[in-house]
Parts: structure tokens; sequence; C-alpha cells
């Protein structure tokens, strides 16, 4: 089961297998129904699904055939997850995001309000008229339309903050691998810094690493203490930002 955004991406490169998908999502298929339908031969058509198979996309079963034949094999698909790319000037968030699991009253504690009463609607029941549906996905495609303009707004907020940032590294750290950290910092603000992976991707050791953490950490600490004109100061359950608790590697 493909469960990172650069596997995906891999296997959705290739335009027949986004076509595959495109007919296996409505219906499950098969090999030649594929290869007629793409005009691409039987034989592309099956490697192409061995791929999609040995990646967990689609599952395959063999069912009688309707002519009296050997039974054939059959395709139907099998993950459900969003893929997300933003990319600009000071921004780049690739994400796989597994979408949740379970019927409208598990889902509903996720939903916006302005759509709670399309989940009462459907509710336990296993079949809707096709007008009726129609009526209801017109009320998400709606839904999902305000809430994409809203995050395309958030992202562009998002890539701004960051943009005024990044001239404020590069006019403060006059070392390379000291801006990347800061970097990777500002791109995952609310979660410790994998300093193992930093130092692997530039190929620096450990305590330089460690070092570089601790003058940022100077930094930005200087930095809130000139803005609020004051020392950092909090009440004892106050959690405060994680790069604020400098670790004791000297401590057994």
């Amino acid at each position: 089961m493909v469960t990172d955004f650069d596997t995906a991406i891999s296997i959705l490169e290739n335009g027949t297998r986004r076509e595959i998908l495109k007919h296996l999502v409505r219906e499950a298929h098969y090999p030649l129904q594929l290869a007629e339908l793409l005009e691409v031969s039987q034989q592309a058509i099956m490697k192409h699904l061995k791929v999609l198979e040995e990646s967990g996309f689609v599952t395959s079963e063999k069912v009688p055939s309707e002519k009296g034949g050997p039974p054939k094999r059959i395709y139907a698909i099998t993950q459900s997850f969003s893929l997300r790319l933003d990319l600009g000037p000071d921004l780049f968030r690739a994400e796989h995001r597994q979408l949740p699991s379970g019927g409208p009253a598990r889902l509903s504690n996720q939903l916006p309000e302005d759509v709670l009463d399309v989940a009462e609607r459907v509710g336990s029941r296993r079949r809707l008229p096709m007008a009726e549906a129609l009526s209801m996905l017109s009320e998400l495609s709606e839904e999902l339309d305000r809430l994409d303009a809203e995050r395309d707004a958030l992202i562009a907020l998002h890539q701004q903050i960051k943009r005024k940032a990044s001239r404020v590294v590069d006019d403060t750290f006059e070392i390379y691998e000291e801006r990347q950290l800061a970097h990777v910092l500002l791109e995952a603000p609310r979660r410790p810094v994998d300093l193992d992976l930093f130092c692997a991707g530039l190929q620096i050791q450990p305590q330089r690493a460690e070092e570089m953490m601790d003058t940022l950490r100077g930094v930005m600490m200087r930095q809130i203490g000139a803005e609020a004109g004051t020392i950092i100061a909090a009440k004892d359950d106050r959690l405060l930002p994680w790069w604020l608790a400098k670790s004791d590697s000297k401590q057994d």
C-alpha cells in the first residue's frame, strides 16, 4: 500500500496508468476492456495493472466468464487518498493524505457544519436515487470549492510570511548550513527538527548541527526579547515553543 507522496507520484506520472484509474474508480474492468477503451495493447495494459496492483492501488480477482469460458481476471481500485503539492518562491509542500474511513455518522465530527445535513440525509442507506445523489454531490462540490479557495488564501499568506522571514534569514546568517537549518525550522514550525536527517542531507557532523541549532535559538530569543522589550517569561503551565528547550546532550 502506498503511504508516501514520492511513491504515489512516481506511479501516477504515467498517463496511461492515470487513464486506467479513471475507469476503475467507476467500476471494475477486465484488461481487454481497458485495452479497447484506451486503444493500447492488452500486453501494455497488463504491465501497468501489475505496477498498480503491486503498489496496492488496485486488486484483482478471477470471476467466471459470462460466455462459459475459463475464468477471467477483473481489476478494481482499493486506495483512497489525496495528493497535495504547493510550489512557489518560499513555498514547497508535498503531502500524501489518507482519506478518513467510516460512514457518514463517523465522519460527522470532522465535517463543516454546512454539510452536516447531507451526512444526516445519507445516514446508513446503502443506495441513493441518482437525482437525490446529484443534489447532495452538488452541495458538497460547492463546499469543496469554498474550502479550496480558503486553503489557497492560507497557503498564499503562509508563502508571504515565509518570504519575509527568508529576507531576515539571509541578512542574519552568513553560513549556508545555518540558513538551511533556519529554513527547515520555518517549513515545519510545530515539530522539532530531525537533526539526524538534516546532518545526512548536508553531510555534516551532529555536533555541528547542535551548535547551529544553539545559534538559531539564541538569535530567535534575542529577536523576541527585542520585539517585546523585555526578557522571555511565562507561567509555569504555559507550553513554550519546542525550539526554546535546549537539549543537554552531555548528560548520561
